[in-house]
């Protein structure tokens, strides 16, 4: 009986306590709706080549390959600065007999779909030539044949009066000559050698390669979020920020005074997780690596703010936990780990209002392209907006726990 009453006790504090619900009930439909959007959508991968003097033939049977472009260019430096500008993926050069084939490599699903989309290429050019050999072939012994006839039978009397008189046999019969003709006839197809490049990393480069810098960024999200949010609720809820309202302290004050605290601290953890990252697994940095880290501290600093926002809505250190798979789940979808290529346009633009997504671009762009930050100027600068706006909601919420 005890047993029931404190059951119906909790059901009812539950049933008044409409956030919670809400997060139990309604944030397990919408994670569900994302992973459909998510998962649903094409597993296909484009890719846009470039050519130089590469025959009209091969590239008409790459362009007829699946999810494969051609653009054809009149130079290699011309290519190469559409590679860099990232409008095609790889550039194939034909040199003599021999092709040299440069790829981007920030993707490798990519690189793999143009090694396959070419390497089939070839075949179908290999086959199209022995195709066309063993017709000149025959057509040529046909020839012989017709020759052979009108001949052979003059030159079998001959040898045959010549071994009667010598008591010698003949050295060659026709079927011997005729074989010897065949053999000749038919020419050997030689594949063409391929050279390979890389732009960024070498043929070992995998996929985790390419998701690497928005982990990076997850991680460091991630923690700072969690550790800032538990810490200003504590602090709320064991009446330490009611005492520092009731002073004549500005609420601005002490929302920047967190930010710095706190600030300092996602500094030393981003500087680590990102040198960490980079030694212990070796991967390759293409850019400065103090602009790197310069991109994951102002996502810190928007993952504090998300932070302390989220800590004055939440009443307790559970609401905070259920915070989490609202706030981070969205971010993991849109971020660019699960590839958004495919997907629908609406889709795409919805990932330009996750942070991660702007920071993790920022960081592939400066891991594998080497860009500076002067060229990321449109992704610091959506950071920077989504950091004063959380700021200032900060600043806005912390009056309703001002008493005074």
């Amino acid at each position: 009986m005890r047993t029931l009453t404190i059951a119906n006790r909790v059901i009812k504090e539950l049933i008044r306590d409409k956030r919670t619900l809400a997060l139990m009930f309604v944030a397990p439909i919408i994670i569900i709706f994302m992973l459909s959007v998510i998962f649903s959508a094409s597993a296909t991968t484009n890719v846009d080549i470039g050519t130089v003097a590469v025959s009209q033939t091969v590239r008409h049977q790459l362009e007829n390959t699946k999810h494969v472009r051609v653009k054809k260019y009149m130079s290699k430096k011309a290519a190469k600065k559409a590679l860099k500008d990232q409008k095609i993926d790889s550039i194939i050069q034909k040199k003599g007999s021999n092709y040299s084939i440069t790829y981007a490599n920030t993707d490798s699903s990519k690189t793999s779909v143009v090694k396959m989309a070419f390497k089939n290429v070839l075949a179908k050019q290999n086959m199209t030539t022995l195709t066309d050999n063993l017709v000149t072939s025959t057509t040529a012994l046909q020839k012989m044949q017709k020759q052979l006839v009108a001949t052979t039978t003059a030159l079998d009397k001959l040898q045959a009066q010549v071994a009667k008189t010598t008591g010698k046999k003949a050295t060659t019969t026709t079927s011997q000559r005729q074989a010897k003709l065949s053999t000749n006839s038919i020419r050997k197809v030689s594949s063409p050698k391929i050279t390979n490049h890389y732009v960024y990393g070498d043929a070992a480069t995998g996929f985790f390669d390419k998701i690497l810098p928005i982990l990076m960024g997850f991680f460091v999200f991630f923690f700072v979020f969690l550790i800032s949010g538990m810490a200003l609720l504590k602090e709320r809820t064991s009446g330490t920020l009611d005492r520092l309202l009731a002073t004549p302290v500005k609420r601005s004050e002490i929302v920047f005074g967190y930010m710095l605290s706190y600030g300092i601290l996602a500094i030393v953890q981003t500087f680590i997780i990102v040198m960490a990252t980079i030694w212990m697994l070796g991967i390759e940095i293409r850019g400065n690596i103090l602009n790197l880290v310069i991109i994951n501290l102002i996502l810190a600093l928007v993952a504090l703010a998300f932070g302390i926002l989220i800590s004055t809505f939440a009443r307790s250190e559970f609401q905070m936990v259920q915070f989490i798979p609202v706030i981070v789940i969205p971010q993991v979808f849109f971020s660019g780990i699960i590839p958004l290529d495919s997907m629908a346009d609406w889709v795409k633009d919805l990932s330009y209002i996750i942070p991660i997504k702007h920071s993790g671009d920022a960081s592939t762009s400066i891991m594998m392209r080497g860009e500076g930050l002067t060229s990321l100027g449109l992704d610091i600068l959506v950071l920077l907006i989504f950091l004063v706006i959380l700021t200032i909601l900060n600043i806005v919420g912390l009056r309703r726990y001002r008493k005074v």
